[in-house]
């Protein structure tokens, strides 16, 4: 089964400096028949204006993800960790038994567009944790690269994926018109489709920016890009395999 989602169905919060879209119950938008996805808890599509951000907040028991799609963003938290990240970098905090961290945007031009991920650990009382990761932009046109992999690979972990705290791998993925990927969800696995941009079709259904897609009980799943000879730009998304 896929549940589209389309973009003009999304929560929109807007404030003076930030426009987000929240897919899920978030702050004071409160839904009980949408609270997550699996272990999905949070998935905010971001958009911070120049010289703002989010001030010295806590966490706990929750493993982040952020993912920018343009601009730049700085992370600092209370156990000593900086850093900025921008297009072609992944970001992941463990925020185990409590940490507090602040999101910049240090640049006074330019707006930061990102995506913020929350996954529920499957470890509870972890230590806090923070690592940041260059991945090869190139590398994920025709193809799903990992950018966020389960602990505790066995060493199979690839250089430019950051680890996550949980059994569920992120992927990104640019498919130019006339491009296609497969993907097989293993016994009682899901999935999670966000378009960034452009045109994608997951299994026959048509999914435009900022359409999210929930699959559930499906074996295969086929993504495509525009038709071939099409002047549509390619279809940028992130996918997330999960328990």
């Amino acid at each position: 089964m896929i549940q589209v989602i389309r973009n003009s169905q999304r929560y929109h919060a807007e404030n003076e400096w930030l426009s987000s879209y929240w897919h899920f119950s978030f702050d004071n938008y409160y839904d009980p028949a949408n609270m997550s996805f699996g272990p999905l808890r949070v998935f905010n599509e971001d958009v911070v204006a120049p010289a703002n951000g989010f001030p010295l907040h806590p966490h706990r028991e929750m493993e982040i993800v952020t993912y920018l799609i343009d601009g730049q963003l700085e992370h600092r938290d209370t156990a000593g960790n900086r850093g900025v990240i921008s297009a072609g970098e992944v970001q992941r905090m463990s925020a185990g038994t409590g940490i507090r961290h602040s999101e910049f945007n240090p640049s006074d031009k330019t707006p930061a567009h990102l995506v913020q991920l929350w996954i529920e650990p499957a470890v509870a009382h972890l230590p806090p944790s923070w690592e940041q990761k260059r991945y090869p932009l190139a590398e994920r046109t025709g193809k799903l690269l990992p950018v966020a992999v389960p602990a505790g690979g066995n060493g199979t972990r690839p250089s430019h994926a950051v680890e996550i705290h949980q059994n569920a791998t992120i992927y990104t993925s640019l498919l130019a018109p006339g491009q296609s990927v497969a993907h097989t969800l293993g016994p009682n696995r899901r999935g999670y489709v966000f378009v960034i941009a452009g045109e994608l079709t997951v299994n026959g259904q048509k999914l435009q920016a900022g359409d999210q897609a929930r699959v559930s009980a499906e074996k295969a799943l086929q993504f495509a890009g525009p038709a071939s000879g099409s002047k549509s730009p390619a279809a940028d998304f992130l996918f997330l395999d999960l328990p």
